[in-house]
């Protein structure tokens, strides 16, 4: 039995419908004897009403959930209801906003997306600028260059790093630790954030300075958004965060409580470079500046159901800078922010 929390009467603007389409029948696939969820929210209601448009373009069977509508925020565990419909499902998008707190929830919807090989569009603080942009990205292009990246980076024993801003960082791989590319062709294998276009893994281990002039990530990104102007300097050693410093001291002292909720969370857990060529610069939000092209890492949770890297965390905080220069081994892939292939 569906269940549609959005009321029909829900308006948007048919500029979202470009995105929107590409989401349901590009990146996802929605065939017509399938079925999908939708979790959203009251913030995302707009998005929601267009996303579902395309969805019924489709004539699949669906079901839309808004958060509010299933206890207040912030949720400790995600609705049992919401999980129970999701696992019903062979497609799904959670397009909301995030709350402090909550990163738990949508880790309990990856315990159901992963095991049942759900397309999952994930699609955490979209927004309508995210929709005109990264969201109408040529996939297809996407993907191709992804691909090619990912077949070269599977090689690499290290990945060099540099920015103007200070950034000097060296990632060392391992053959047992996965590549794994999300480009926004979204497959039973792997779910994916939309808008897609980045390939990432677990770095076996990394040392040096990442200076963080872009966006961080998780709630600390609504809050402080484009920190270009106050950037977050990051010294690595061995994998772990071995020194900070920021001139902004109240989001120095948030990120630092971050990275230390569990004993991993000051961890290199995911190495990772964008893709997406229809994102030019940094906006201010975590879910389309990760897919700008260059680097990011995150600390904390390292993906090990794809990744196959064996610790695990209870948090996950991208962190992403601008203009890089990249060498995959001795060779250079990327000069201020721009493919040389």
């Amino acid at each position: 039995m569906s269940v549609i929390d959005l009321p029909p009467s829900t308006t948007f603007d048919p500029a979202l419908t470009p995105g929107a389409s590409n989401a349901i029948h590009v990146c996802l696939k929605l065939q017509p004897q399938e079925r999908m969820t939708l979790v959203t929210d009251r913030a995302c209601a707009e998005i929601a009403a267009a996303l579902r448009a395309e969805i019924e373009r489709t004539g699949a069977e669906y079901s839309v959930f808004v958060l509010e509508d299933h206890g207040p925020r912030p949720h400790r565990d995600m609705p049992p209801e919401i999980l129970a419909d999701l696992a019903k499902s062979q497609v799904s998008i959670y397009a909301a906003i995030t709350q402090t707190g909550e990163l738990r929830t949508r880790m309990q919807m990856m315990d159901v997306i992963n095991p049942h090989r759900i397309r999952h569009g994930h699609m955490v603080n979209i927004n309508k600028q995210i929709m005109l942009e990264g969201m109408r990205a040529d996939f297809t292009e996407v993907d191709r260059l992804s691909q090619k990246l990912i077949e070269w980076a599977r090689r690499a024993k290290r990945i060099t790093c540099k920015t103007a801003a200070g950034t000097d960082y060296v990632a060392e791989f391992s053959p047992n630790l996965k590549w794994v590319k999300t480009a926004g062709l979204i497959s039973p294998e792997k779910w994916g954030n939309l808008p897609g276009g980045e390939i990432f893994t677990s770095p076996f281990n990394s040392n040096g300075r990442f200076v963080v002039d872009g966006v961080v990530g998780d709630y600390l990104c609504q809050k402080y958004g484009d920190i270009g102007a106050t950037p977050l300097t990051i010294d690595i050693k061995d994998n772990r965060i071995a020194g900070l410093a920021c001139e902004n001291k109240e989001l120095l002292k948030e990120f630092d409580a971050y990275c230390h909720t569990d004993e991993n969370s000051d961890r290199v857990g995911e190495f990772a470079i964008g893709t997406n060529l229809a994102c030019t610069r940094i906006i201010g939000h975590i879910l389309q500046d990760e897919k700008l092209p260059g680097i990011h890492i995150a600390f904390g949770h390292p993906y090990s159901e794809h990744t196959g890297q064996p610790w695990k965390s209870t948090t996950h905080i991208d962190c992403v800078g601008r203009f890089f220069d990249i060498w995959l081994d001795d060779e250079q892939v990327m000069a201020k922010g721009k493919f040389l292939i």
